[in-house]
């Protein structure tokens, strides 16, 4: 078995959660799956990382053209700039 690290629980809103030491080098934000053996004992796997892609094939293309506002460096969105 491998090095051993003190862990501690404390309750976070319905749930308890677990404090993993940084030494084991977990990852944040990640998912896991949690279940318990035969003998009690806590088991925590890392899910496997999915890459989420968006395809805009369907997209590309299909918003209408805009003009552009010409910008004046006097003006503000709430107005004229005092003094200006």
């Amino acid at each position: 078995m491998g090095e051993e690290y003190p862990a501690k629980s404390f309750k976070s809103g319905n749930s308890v959660a677990i404090r993993m030491p940084a030494a084991l080098g977990v990852e944040p934000n990640r998912e896991w799956t949690v279940h318990r053996d035969a003998k009690g004992r806590l088991i925590i796997e890392a899910n496997p990382a999915s890459l989420r892609t968006i395809d805009l094939s369907d997209v590309y293309g299909k918003a209408e053209p805009f003009e552009r506002i010409p910008f004046d460096s006097t003006e503000r969105r709430w107005g004229k700039v005092p003094g200006g």
